[in-house]
């Protein structure tokens, strides 16, 4: 890593972490600014988890008391999310570099129509007021499959999929909006925290690029949360779409 890929992915971690805190979309910026840097896209996509996971581990510890009253929904929940994490990490590092490449433009294409579409998606089944409960047996079975297949998703890559674990929460009606966000973001954090463990031990996190854009994340994440006291967060909304509709643009016409 020379200093001017070093100066180049610690200002994007800050953007991205600024993101995050904001609006969501960090990872539009990190991962595609690894593989600027070179980083390979399999080792990429591993170290960007890795430098955005502590940002996600701080926001669950700010939403502790939305997460108090549902242990019930949340045990299931949280087993099946470790569960698609891991076996999702394993996937993707068995997955040749190239393949990976040539999946990129369509898994950011996906993550940016979630996150496009993301009012839409949470608000779809979210008129019909809220059970604090979460749902019926049957109602936890079934989002607990759903959660399997997302944290797979996750673990493989892991852009836009809070939104539809939102979704999945509106479906189920679970309490109101803060309560679900503090929910996603538990498992979010959980997925990606057990993906990290499969790629650790197969070496497939560059640390040098991970420490440094942690740095980044956080110095960003912190500063966005300041802001977003006063910049309108449809700004960065649109912003993060501008970024991820750029990038699945650019790496279409690169690998396509």
């Amino acid at each position: 890593m020379t200093v001017h890929q070093a100066i180049f992915l610690f200002a994007i971690a800050i953007l991205g972490g600024a993101l995050n805190s904001v609006a969501g979309g960090g990872s539009f910026l990190s991962f595609p600014a690894l593989l600027f840097a070179g980083v390979p896209p399999v080792s990429a996509n591993a170290t960007n988890t890795l430098a955005l996971w502590p940002g996600t581990l701080a926001s669950t510890a700010a939403y502790r008391g939305e997460l108090a009253g549902h242990r019930r929904l949340m045990t299931p929940l949280v087993v099946t999310g470790i569960i698609g994490g891991v076996a999702g990490a394993i996937l993707l590092l068995h997955t040749p570099q190239d393949v990976f490449l040539r999946m990129v433009p369509w898994l950011l294409l996906v993550a940016t129509l979630l996150l496009a579409f993301s009012r839409h998606i949470t608000t779809l089944f979210g008129g019909r007021g809220s059970n604090p409960a979460g749902g019926s047996r049957r109602a936890t079975v079934v989002a607990s499959l759903v959660q399997l297949i997302i944290a797979t998703y996750i673990g493989f890559f892991g852009a836009g999929a809070g939104i539809v674990i939102l979704a999945m929460f509106a479906v189920i009606r679970v309490g109101n909006f803060h309560t679900m966000n503090g929910l996603k973001t538990l498992l979010v954090t959980i997925c990606n925290g057990v993906a990290l463990v499969p790629f650790i031990l197969a070496k497939a996190i560059l640390w040098p690029h991970a420490l440094l854009m942690t740095c980044g994340a956080m110095v960003g994440g912190y500063g966005g949360a300041w802001y977003a006291q006063k910049l309108p967060p449809r700004y960065v909304r649109w912003f993060a779409l501008a970024v991820g509709f750029a990038m699945t643009a650019y790496f279409f016409l690169k690998h396509s």
